[in-house]
């Protein structure tokens, strides 16, 4: 049995040491929380991966400041034997590990806090632990003007009266669907927020340090400073060699005026990646409580998937920019609901009236006996009208006059929409703390840096060479000299880059992105001959039913192939996108940003909507007439419309492409691609890290977890697919109303999909701050208003509305449509056929032909003018270039006056604003009055010490009330 000194012994033994860090949160004295994280390779044998090199150090911090770059780190350990057996690192590696020295000893200079850690269960891999203390973090604060939550709070202006019995109603109807966090319960308090200042500390409340900067803010200040410290100053530690000689040399020069913050340092290798931890596990035995898990368990789990979103614990954890971007997206989605159900009430009325339709009864009526003329050349035989008959029926359930009302209806929702955004978005900003930000100029990108500092060099080789060919006077020289120093001090601070530099790559974007829409338009040209000549085949198979379905399948099997290939175009695009977007070295990030959401957008909009946009408005319109066909190449017959017309065929093109990119690109690529991804980097980091039994016994650290994690690769994509779907909900609705349903569907799935994506599969974004989604409201504005424009065109040139209409209102006898449909046929004598056009079948009807139908408005055979163009024609082209212009007008109108008609900024915010103000203003005038009246106290009982005291041996210093009669008082006019 143990003694008791030995069981004490033993007990402090078996102390894990990770579990006093919980795992890599914290330094290894447990107190110290690890802010952010650099990962870098290194090099080392097998034989060394048993070294220890965490050690426990003592918190002291200014003994941490003071550690230089030429002594290790705390963690780091002693260096190895220079004598191993362990072969020597190359130079590039050298100068790496230089540079990073040299970048954690300015780290430390800038008063952050470091903790090495190499003995990993990544092999070649190590880690930097980064935590800013208190000082530091109140002076970035300062710095960044962070708001921060005062002392002082107040209570939010309540609705009152019939307003707030109906709040508090739908709050008890929505009880069951609204997260269980505490950050999304109405709030009747809200604490003054302030720009953060050293000096007026004692506003805030600082009763507890450690909370007071949040996980959030804490990577944010310390990513500023990563940004902002530079690395100029590390040099080569090389052999001998020519190559090496020259190598140096260069660097050198370079280094000159070169700065390297840590994107340089990512850029060049230098570190491996840089990234904030996320707060704990989100699933498991014995997890401690943390916002990741709370996230996880009430927002990226599909189960969930009919609450609300917990957007402002979104916010805390992942900064403002994601959490505008996951708002934005539940604003747009709830938006979709309405826009659904009138949908599906459009499509029921459809479905309702088509018993009703007229023409599409006439259509599939035996007794008309309308034969067609052939669909193409030789192959194809004349045909019954009545054998389109499921394609007419089908086309009312899309093409009636609900769909009129309903391209208006979604008109006015995008404006709704977008005026309830802006609405929602101000309410986050006051919310958020956001009232009054201005974002600041971002610091230069590495590839910017890196082509200044190229161009200043050669501009200083050039100015060299000059002064080697001009002589110089001597008494000139010594001036020249100092000219020379000055100018090499911050020689990339006086260059920058101009479009003269930036032409070549300007004039590539230019042709590139010509070459690309090109491209698509040849992929489109292709899949109409593909339709054409796959036509023409199925006509000749002995098989009658697959005559009568060769409509169909050459329609579906064509939308099949551009789906395919507009889905492997996007992805491509994307990357041409970047390629194009990196060649013109944008200063900074946001600037980048923009130019590569332009490029992908203009590029990703003609690849999704050519297909669409040629069936809309090209197919069927420039096919000529029998006998005098319009040919491609001399050989393809330009394709026809269905009698029903386009819609029918376009609403088919439509649906496929939207629910084809949203089910496979959209949601298994998101799902797919990631986890591959992860797979494949977990397998090769098996590969590379032999099997140690010491290895897989030690659980892994939170930073060695979320260095297995995907980066974050910014909102772009997440952003760009949604964009796409709202074209689709927006721009083609008048031939599809269920799109908005789909759309529904998908973004619910959607919303789940990437908030779990983000919890579990991504490392920890560095939180931006935001107060609007930037350039993507423009495009949406754009999309809006395009939008009106396309729906009027479609209701008009696509649809038989206008038609229907003139023939109702100019040409029907007795006020109905009947004959509608022979109205809007043209006749052809059979005789007029050209030489090898004429059906090699003519009588596979049974019958011989000689007359057949097509649709046109042209003149008859027996007519003087015949086939010309008749005044039906230009009556029904009139119609529709006069709607086009009534209900663009009229739409853009009411979408304007619903823009006006709600502010922007809602009345109880506008207030808060500005109670807010005064609130501030009250405080800082008492805390002056405060300071004042202390300061009288002060100077009284200064001015006290200083006199002599009062007494009968000093009577002088006495008051003149105690030595001298009262002074008399006059009065004038009753006032004294």
């Amino acid at each position: 049995m143990l003694t008791g000194p030995s069981q004490a012994l033993l007990s402090s033994l078996s102390v894990d040491p990770d579990a006093e860090c919980k795992y890599g949160l914290y330094f290894r004295d447990g107190r110290r929380k690890v802010d952010y994280i650099l990962v870098y390779h290194h090099k080392r044998s097998s034989g060394s991966r048993t070294l220890v090199r965490r050690v426990q150090h003592s918190d002291t911090t200014s003994g941490a400041r003071s550690i230089k770059q030429d002594h290790p780190l705390p963690g780091k350990g002693a260096p190895l034997d220079t004598g191993s057996a362990e072969p020597p690192m190359d130079y590039h590696e050298d100068d790496k590990r230089f540079r990073r020295e040299e970048y954690e000893g300015n780290l430390l200079e800038a008063g952050l806090e470091l903790e090495r850690d190499e003995d990993t269960k990544i092999h070649g891999v190590g880690f930097v632990k980064i935590h800013a203390p208190w000082n530091v973090l109140c002076r970035e604060a300062e710095f960044l003007k962070l708001k921060m939550p005062t002392k002082k709070m107040y209570h939010i202006n309540e609705t009152r009266g019939l307003l707030k019995k109906i709040n508090s109603v739908l709050q008890k109807i929505t009880d069951p669907i609204q997260p269980k966090v505490a950050e999304h319960r109405p709030q009747t308090m809200k604490r003054l927020s302030y720009p953060f200042s050293r000096e007026k500390q004692h506003l805030f409340d600082l009763s507890d340090k450690d909370s007071f900067f949040d996980s959030k803010t804490r990577s944010t200040i310390v990513y500023e400073i990563l940004k902002r410290t530079t690395c100029t100053k590390a040099k080569y530690s090389m052999g001998q060699g020519e190559g090496r000689k020259k190598d140096s040399a260069l660097l050198s020069k370079r280094r000159k005026c070169g700065k390297y913050g840590i994107t340089s340092l990512l850029a060049n290798g230098v570190y491996a990646a840089a990234y904030p931890l996320h707060d704990g596990d989100y699933e498991g035995e014995n997890v401690e409580f943390n916002d990741r898990k709370l996230l996880y368990e009430e927002w990226a789990c599909y189960g969930v998937f009919y609450k609300y979103q917990p957007i402002d614990l979104v916010r805390k954890y992942f900064g403002e920019k994601i959490g505008l971007y996951f708002a934005w997206l539940g604003v747009y989605t709830q938006m979709l609901i309405p826009a659904s159900i009138v949908g599906i009430i459009v499509f029921l009325y459809g479905c309702a009236t088509v018993d009703e339709n007229i023409p599409s009864m006439e259509m599939c009526d035996q007794r008309q006996n309308i034969t067609m003329c052939p669909l193409c050349d030789k192959t194809c035989s004349y045909w019954k009208m009545s054998s389109a008959c499921a394609t007419a029926r089908a086309s009312h359930l899309f093409d009636n006059p609900a769909t009129v009302f309903f391209s208006v209806f979604m008109a006015l929702w995008a404006a709704t929409f977008m005026e309830h955004w802006k609405r929602k978005q101000m309410r986050l900003n006051y919310r958020w703390d956001l009232t009054g930000f201005e974002e600041e100029e971002d610091h230069p990108r590495a590839e910017y840096e890196a082509r200044v500092l190229e161009k200043s060099l050669k501009k200083e080789a050039k100015n060299k060479e000059k002064r080697r060919h001009i002589p110089e006077e001597s008494t000139n020289k010594w001036k020249q000299r100092v000219k020379t120093a000055m100018a090499g001090v911050k020689l990339t601070d006086k260059v920058k880059l101009t479009w003269r530099d930036r032409f070549p790559a300007y004039l590539t974007n230019l042709v590139s992105i010509i070459f690309m829409i090109a491209v698509t338009f040849a992929i489109v040209l292709g899949v109409i001959i593909y339709r054409i000549s796959m036509a023409a085949a199925l006509a000749m198979n002995s098989s009658p039913s697959v005559r009568s379905n060769i409509r169909v399948t050459v329609t579906a099997t064509a939308v099949i192939i551009n789906l395919v290939v507009i889905i492997l175009l996007d992805e491509v695009y994307g990357c041409i996108a970047r390629w194009l977007t990196k060649i013109e070295v944008p200063k900074t990030e946001k600037s980048f940003e923009e130019r590569l959401i332009f490029k992908a957008f203009l590029l990703k909009f003609v690849n999704s909507y050519t297909p669409i946009f040629y069936v809309a408005f090209f197919k069927g319109r420039f096919v000529g007439r029998p006998g005098d066909y319009v040919y491609i190449f001399r050989s393809f017959r330009m394709e026809e419309c269905a009698p029903g017309g386009c819609l029918m065929e376009l609403c088919i093109q439509l649906s496929i492409i939207m629910l084809g990119k949203q089910l496979i690109q959209n949601n298994l690529f998101e799902i797919g691609i990631p986890k591959m991804k992860k797979l494949i980097r977990y397998l090769k980091l098996k590969r590379q890290s032999p099997p140690d039994h010491e290895e897989c016994v030690k659980r892994k650290q939170r930073y060695e977890v979320d260095y297995n994690l995907e980066p974050f690769a910014g909102l772009t994509p997440e952003y760009m697919e949604m964009i796409i779907q709202f074209g689709f909900v927006t721009l083609f609705v008048a031939s599809f109303p269920l799109a908005p349903l789909f759309a529904l569907l998908n973004n619910i799935i959607e919303i789940r999909l990437d908030a779990k994506k983000f919890v579990t599969e991504l490392r920890r974004p560095v939180a931006v701050r935001a107060k609007d989604i930037g350039i993507w409201y423009n495009i949406l504005r754009g999309i809006g208003k395009l939008a009106v424009i396309i729906n009027a065109f479609v209701i008009s040139f696509t649809s038989d509305f206008i038609p229907r209409l003139v023939y109702l209102y100019m040409y029907s006898k007795n006020g109905t449509m009947h004959g509608f449909v022979n109205h809007t046929l043209s006749s052809f004598n059979v005789s007029d056929f050209q030489n090898g056009t004429a059906p090699n079948d003519p009588l596979d009807l049974g019958y011989e032909v000689q007359i057949c139908r097509y649709k046109d408005y042209r003149e008859p055979p027996w007519s003087e003018n015949k086939y010309d163009i008749s005044k039906d024609f230009w009556a029904v082209l009139a119609a529709r270039l006069a709607f086009v212009i009534v209900f663009q007008n009229l739409v853009m109108f009411m979408s304007d006056f619903v823009d006006w008609v709600i502010p922007d900024i809602p009345k109880d915010i506008s207030q808060q604003i500005h109670k807010e103000k005064v609130l501030m203003v009250e405080l800082f005038m008492r805390e002056e009055q405060d300071k004042q009246q202390l300061l009288e106290t002060w100077m009284e009982k200064e001015r006290q010490k200083d006199e002599p005291p009062c007494n009968h041996h000093n009577p002088k210093a006495c008051p003149d009330s105690l030595s001298s009669p009262a002074p008399s008082h006059t009065y004038h006019g009753g006032v004294l």
